[in-house]
């Protein structure tokens, strides 16, 4: 299947392409051994995330809990609250 570049550098996907990679607004471009390789991206939005962070029913400890983890996990000095209580 050939698609053309135009003038301004832009391709139009060929509608079969598109339906089997499903929905997607925006694709992750790279070049790999001279070929262009497009990976979909799903963009979530704002208030989608936001509510699966209500979902999870996260509270602050859980957060300083899990940076702390991750700090340990690797290597770096725990860091002590700057925050005035």
């Amino acid at each position: 299947m050939l698609a053309k570049l135009t003038a301004k550098n832009q391709l139009t996907l060929p509608k079969s392409v598109t339906a089997d990679v499903g929905p997607a607004e925006y694709f992750d471009v790279e070049t790999r051994n001279g070929q262009i390789v497009l990976t979909p991206v799903r963009i979530q939005r704002g208030d989608a995330v936001r509510a699966k962070l209500a979902e999870l029913d996260l509270q602050e400890q859980d957060i300083n809990a899990a940076v702390a983890w991750a700090r340990q996990a690797s290597g770096q000095a725990p860091v002590k609250s700057r925050r005035k209580k």
